[in-house]
Parts: C-alpha cells; sequence; structure tokens
C-alpha cells in the first residue's frame, strides 16, 4: 500500500495537492473522484466530499487530511528532508500569508467572479474587507519578496502560488507585475510541471469522452 491515498479530479484544488505530493516527493496512490458518483471511502473519511482529500497510512494509523492549505503543510511537516518547512524566522511570514491565501485572498477572488460586492460600510463584517486592499497587500508583499519567505521557496509557496495561477488565468486576480514574476519562478519548479502535465493529461482524456 502507498504511503498516501490521494482523493483527486484534475478539475479542481486537488491540483494543488498533487503539486505539494511531489515537491516532497510523497509516495501516493490516486483515486479519482467523479463529481456524481464519489468513492464510499472519500464519503466517510470526508463526509462533505471535497477535494483535495488524503489519507495517510501511517504507524498503524489513517490519518485524514483535507482543505489545501492543511495539506500542503502537513506533507511539508511529514517530509521535513524536503526541505520546505519554514525556519525559525521564516515562520511568521510562512503561516501569515498561507491563511492569508486560504482566508481573505480566496474570499476576495470568490467574490470578484461571481460579482459579488459589499458596500463599504459592510466590509468591516467580511474577512477580506475588500477586493482592491486584498490584492493590494498580496501586491505589497510580492514587489519586494521573491518567495513567502523571502529569497527561499517553501510549502507555502505551493498554495499561494496556486492561487496567484488560477487567479490570473481566470481573471479573478487582476494583471500586476509582482503576481506575472512570481508566478513564473514557481511554474518554474520541477514538481509543479511534473503535477501539471498530469493534471492536464487527464483534463484532455476526460475531455476527449466526454
Amino acid at each position: 500500500m502507498a504511503a498516501f491515498t490521494f482523493f483527486y479530479n484534475p478539475m479542481s484544488r486537488a491540483q494543488i495537492a498533487r503539486w505539494a505530493l511531489h515537491e516532497v516527493g510523497a509516495d501516493y496512490e490516486p483515486v479519482l473522484v467523479k463529481w456524481d458518483d464519489k468513492p464510499a471511502a472519500l464519503m466517510a473519511a470526508n463526509p462533505m466530499g471535497k477535494l483535495p482529500t488524503i489519507i495517510h497510512h501511517h504507524g498503524g494509523h489513517d490519518h485524514v487530511v483535507s482543505e489545501g492549505a492543511a495539506v500542503c503543510h502537513y506533507l511539508a511537516a511529514t517530509h521535513p528532508e524536503a526541505g520546505l518547512l519554514p525556519g525559525e524566522h521564516e515562520m511568521a511570514d510562512y503561516f501569515r500569508w498561507l491563511f492569508f491565501a486560504a482566508g481573505p485572498l480566496e474570499q476576495a477572488a470568490t467574490a470578484k467572479m461571481f460579482g459579488w460586492q459589499l458596500p463599504p460600510e459592510q466590509e468591516m463584517a467580511a474577512g477580506f474587507g475588500s477586493y482592491d486592499r486584498t490584492m493590494d497587500a498580496l501586491d505589497g508583499w510580492l514587489s519586494s519578496h521573491d518567495y513567502v519567505c523571502g529569497e527561499r521557496f517553501t510549502m507555502a509557496d505551493v498554495y499561494l502560488g496556486s492561487h496567484v495561477d488560477w487567479g490570473l488565468i481566470f481573471k479573478s486576480f487582476p494583471e500586476r507585475a509582482s503576481f506575472t514574476a512570481y508566478l513564473n519562478r514557481v511554474r518554474a519548479r520541477p514538481a509543479y510541471q511534473e503535477a501539471k502535465a498530469i493534471d492536464n493529461k487527464l483534463i484532455e482524456e476526460m475531455q476527449a469522452h466526454g
């Protein structure tokens, strides 16, 4: 049995987890999830049926991890030899931007995609405040940092990089020089290219078969 069971659909946030799995060199078994026929094993592990979901088979126990940010960090923590965990003086930036991406950034991008508008007097009640301030905050950081923690790539860049990747492709992020430069750096990662090639091929096969 592989160390990890990886429930995925290539047209989902599971792409984040596949990239993370390849970054750490994890031994995993992929299980394709069809939207209209979700495996019983997935529903038992995650009653919401959400992707990505992984199961770590370790020490006689099955450890279930869902939510993209949690999956990324868990893989980094269980594979310290990959060198993707934050150092002592990188932890603040690592966790700050990891959870920024999981919270305000995704909320702001979702609101943009669906055309949800908050009146200014209600912005304080929303986790992201406003779309423009959220994007300005990320732009300000990436304009002066190559990666989340400065000059060194960490697992936080897998998660944040995935958001920037999709945001620019689907136009939920504005075109800004810092975003494009950052995306070019993370796309150069061999693990990104390996994982993306697998998912792109699967998407092509699925579309070819209707």
